[in-house]
């Protein structure tokens, strides 16, 4: 990772969710103020952009961001499927996985967390579709130059299932049979923003806004005292627009949608979002849905997963467990939106 930037956040655009009205307050003062500093870069195929509180001193902030590439760099080694030397690779690599095989803590701790948010969606949310998702195109393999034959598609989706991961605690290991193919790519960003957040934590700062293409958390308040605002973006393939503005405070939030990741062949169009059950591209009329939680992995894999689901049984999952979710609804006039009572306290425009 290269090519970091620090500066004093004035206004900061986050990558699909846009951090708002981060205004650095200047004033008179024999006391030096605490600022909004941004550190920026590139990871995991997109970028990041934190915003820590904190008065100016740079040796400090480049110890940050020194340290911030560093937690970074250790998930993408861990967990990317494009790096073919990463923990997640070689795994994947192996013909027999019926034996125990050692994982890192990190490792387990994303694997716990995706079975959980698994067996709450009924398997909505399944880190073991990454082949089904690889025929389609969307993984690190090239895209087909057609579409998959229903028969190729049942052979492939028959082996898959998250089920057949067993993890064990003590000490960290996994085993399948048959063998998986695992794909943490719509729980590992949300896990990025997990561990910087620990890092900033680690080092002292108390406030601060991580993102990592679109997912956020936040902690504390900034210099004027007001939560962090944060912007739900229109589902619209073209340019940006704000549909709706949180104000959140110690607490993540994350965002799943088809507007974005697709292609189109022979007039129809496939979002990048497969459904395990069927193995296919999702049709429904959710354009997207935003998920708050207390850590930002499980707010990524609850929205993954609320996505494929569809508004109906997403919002009636949602309702029970008490999840604050918003949901964005194609109709033929345009966009509904919809919340969860649990979402509404932190709506503010």
């Amino acid at each position: 990772m290269t090519s970091r930037m620090i500066r004093p956040a004035r206004v900061t655009l986050a990558s699909a969710l846009s951090a708002l009205a981060l205004v650095v307050l200047a004033g008179c003062s024999f006391q030096p103020e605490e600022q909004v500093w941004e550190i920026s870069g590139p990871v995991f195929g997109t970028t990041y952009h934190i915003n820590v509180v904190l008065t100016e001193d740079q040796e400090r902030l480049e110890t940050l961001a020194s340290g911030i590439e560093a937690v970074l760099e250790n998930v993408d080694a861990s967990m990317s499927t494009w790096r073919a030397d990463s923990e997640l690779s070689r795994f994947n690599r192996m013909v027999d996985q019926s034996e125990w095989v050692p994982v890192s803590n990190g490792m387990l701790e994303v694997l716990q967390t995706a079975q959980e948010v698994s067996r709450l969606t009924s398997g909505a949310f399944d880190v073991t579709i990454g082949p089904v998702v690889n025929l389609w195109g969307f993984g690190p393999e090239a895209r087909p130059e057609q579409v998959p034959s229903p028969e190729a598609l049942d052979q492939v989706l028959a082996a898959t299932g998250f089920e057949k991961l067993e993890l064990r605690a003590d000490p960290p290991a996994v085993r399948a049979t048959p063998a998986q193919y695992v794909d943490l790519s719509a729980i590992a960003k949300g896990y990025g923003v997990d561990v910087v957040a620990r890092f900033l934590e680690g080092e002292g700062i108390k406030a601060y806004l991580v993102e990592i293409g679109g997912e956020v958390r936040v902690n504390g308040r900034k210099p004027d005292g007001s939560a962090w605002r944060l912007a739900i973006e229109q589902p619209v393939s073209e340019g940006r627009q704000v549909n709706r503005v949180v104000a959140l405070e110690s607490r993540a939030m994350a965002t799943s949608g088809d507007y974005r990741n697709y292609y189109e062949s022979e007039g129809r169009r496939y979002s990048h979002t497969i459904d395990p059950e069927s193995g296919e591209p999702i049709t429904h009329n959710l354009a997207s849905v935003t998920v708050l939680a207390d850590d930002c992995m499980t707010a990524d894999a609850l929205a993954t997963g609320f996505n494929v689901m569809g508004y109906e049984r997403a919002n009636e999952l949602a309702v029970r467990e008490n999840i604050p979710a918003y949901f964005i609804v194609r109709t033929e006039d345009g966009f509904e939106t919809h919340q969860t009572p649990a979402f509404s306290s932190f709506v503010t425009q």
